[in-house]
């Protein structure tokens, strides 16, 4: 057997116990153990139990912060800015959250800009917790420069994930998240670690050259995809939560990193919309053509963004469990000595 199974109140409390004994503070190792845990539930493996060797790298290396408080200020009417002090993000939302929601309810469309915060969760747990208050969700972030612009070979932007969400009643929401990057930087990371190759497009090696070589690829630079459209994608992205924000670009991340190989370090913007007030007294008229749209593609055979992430959670809620590799176990085992 070359996977390791645990129930999900098993893998959720393994994940609390080695944020805790490494450093993190209560508060703190909840926001992120929850969600770890809910990326391993939706067999996102980038993003699940492998983020603890993540986040305790970066506390061992003295870049996050385990224990600072978000610090919440009123900015206007239609924002709220919460600085994160230097420790992860994952706290931050939740405490911004409820404003945020607050806001959008009574202005139609709000915004939360997290500053000054470590970030290495996607994005669509978040989006998800905005739909589940009623509401329309967009989250985005920069990294570190990991990826090249088209037709260059050297980082500019970093993985630059873009996440949305559309409530729908009765249902799952309506979501997608996904790097402007051609893969996220997790899953060449565990392709390196199972020994694979990665797909040709991914990335390029230090010459410039395409490499299907993960660690030439994390030595080298990612690639958007779809050529220039995520070229201008993940440039938007870089500017809205970067200076419009008053927070750091990738690049800047990247050099704030000083070669530690931490969490990136910048900020995140998230913008929350409430349909009700945008639509009006024709709410359930326009929310029923919003779901006619969803019919027309499931009804040809097609999928709808995040399928097969329901799909693997109602496995994992159906038998109570979740598998990694045995290795990723004994690794993340190993940080509790």
């Amino acid at each position: 057997m070359t996977e390791q199974t645990l129930s999900l109140d098993e893998a959720l409390a393994l994940s609390l116990n080695v944020l805790e004994r490494n450093g993190f503070s209560p508060e703190h190792a909840g926001a992120i153990a929850r969600n770890i845990w809910k990326g391993q539930r939706d067999e996102c493996h980038s993003h699940g139990l492998y983020r603890l060797l993540v986040c305790t790298h970066t506390l061992k290396s003295g870049k996050v912060s385990p224990d600072a408080l978000p610090e919440v200020h009123d900015a206007a009417p239609g924002l709220v800015r919460v600085d994160a002090k230097g420790a992860y993000s994952l706290l931050s939302f939740e405490t911004g959250l409820p404003i945020l929601a607050e806001k959008a309810r009574k202005q139609g469309i709000a915004a939360l800009a997290i500053n000054h915060c470590y970030h290495f969760s996607a994005l669509w747990p978040e989006v998800e917790a905005i739909a589940a208050q009623g509401l329309v969700g967009l989250a985005l972030t920069p990294s570190h420069s990991w990826v090249a612009p088209f037709g260059g070979t050297k980082g500019v932007f970093g993985t630059n994930p873009l996440a949305f969400a559309w409530p729908r009643p009765g249902q799952n929401p309506f979501v997608f998240d996904f790097a402007t990057s051609a893969a996220a930087r997790g899953e060449i990371e565990l392709h390196r670690r199972a020994g694979k190759v990665i797909p040709e497009g991914w990335a390029v090696d230090t010459e410039g050259h395409p490499t299907t070589d993960p660690t030439e690829a994390m030595n080298g630079a990612m690639l958007t995809f779809g050529g220039h459209k995520g070229s201008a994608l993940s440039a938007m992205i870089e500017l809205m939560a970067g200076p419009l924000i008053g927070d750091l670009l990738s690049l800047e991340s990247q050099a704030f990193d000083k070669g530690a190989g931490a969490t990136p370090y910048h900020g995140e913007l998230v913008i929350a919309i409430d349909p009700q007030v945008f639509m009006g007294p024709s709410a359930d008229l326009h929310s029923a053509r919003a779901e006619k749209l969803f019919e027309a593609i499931v009804d040809q055979g097609a999928r709808l963004p995040s399928q097969r992430r329901y799909e693997a959670r109602a496995r994992s809620e159906a038998s109570g469990t979740v598998s990694i590799p045995k290795q990723l176990y004994r690794d993340i085992i190993a940080l509790l000595d």
